[in-house]
């Protein structure tokens, strides 16, 4: 299987799982509140549907997705809730379909993409396999989000590593949302995955190191857990700050979760 390939079967494995969750859910189950306060499942599946919109856009029209792109305004939130109100109050039937139709047509168009292929994106241009790692970031968050709402215990697979890769490439994005300045030293993270495989990233000898799960690692950065939840673990100052800070997404941090919120 190509590159290409594989980064798009495993977007579609994302999405399946994320759609197991609500395909069968009444139309009361749609309105049950999830941790991210003020937020539905509902509008879990619809701001992934706005996400994965844009990314087919940006995918298959670069050009539409600039004229796009140049109607935001510079209020995070207010993007967020222009974009949720597209689908947000739709029937739980329409909704669930718009969301699959979406993602379909997303993973189509990234899928016949080269992997290193830059497109446009709301910060810079990146290449179609990071955006693709970039929506199943989504799918994890968001994802998580619902399954906690509903109950849903989630199993993982090695897939996660697109994930983990993507944290990794990211790992200033903490700083940056807080206007801090990152550390001049790289780090090092050592990141077990789901079959017991080692994960390694950066120098051997760096004196920043994160370690552990990357269950746990991809909860910790996209703020579905608070840190001291997660067998992740900081060696050296500058990890254990950036343990606290971690996030894997532009934009504001928002307050994450709270110590203890899901024992």
């Amino acid at each position: 299987m190509t590159q290409t390939a594989t980064v798009t079967s495993d977007l579609a494995a994302f999405g399946d799982e994320v759609d197991r969750m609500v395909a069968d859910l009444a139309p009361t189950g749609w309105t049950t509140p999830t941790p991210a306060p003020g937020w539905t499942v509902a509008h879990q599946i619809a701001h992934l549907a706005a996400t994965f919109r844009m990314a087919g856009l940006a995918a298959a029209d670069p050009d539409a997705f600039t004229a796009l792109a140049g109607t935001l305004s510079p209020d995070f939130d207010a993007n967020v809730a222009r974009a949720l109100g597209q689908f947000v109050n739709d029937p739980p039937e329409v909704l669930l379909a718009r969301w699959r139709a979406e993602r379909d047509t997303a993973g189509k168009a990234l899928g016949a993409l080269p992997p290193d292929q830059l497109v446009p994106w709301l910060v810079r241009p990146i290449p179609a396999a990071v955006l693709a790692a970039a929506g199943m970031m989504e799918l994890f968050g968001h994802g998580q989000d619902i399954a906690d709402a509903l109950g849903i215990r989630r199993t993982h697979t090695d897939r996660l590593r697109h994930l983990v890769t993507f944290a990794v490439r990211t790992w200033d994005f903490g700083y940056l949302a807080r206007g801090l300045t990152p550390p001049a030293e790289p780090f090092r993270f050592e990141i077990t995955a789901p079959s017991g495989a080692l994960w390694e990233f950066g120098p051997a000898d760096a004196a920043a190191r994160i370690t552990g799960s990357a269950e746990d690692f991809c909860l910790l950065v996209t703020r579905r857990r608070h840190h001291t939840d997660l067998g992740v673990r900081a060696e050296g100052a500058p990890a254990e700050q950036w343990r606290e800070l971690a996030q894997a997404y532009r934009g504001p941090a928002g307050p994450g979760r709270e110590p203890g919120q899901f024992a």
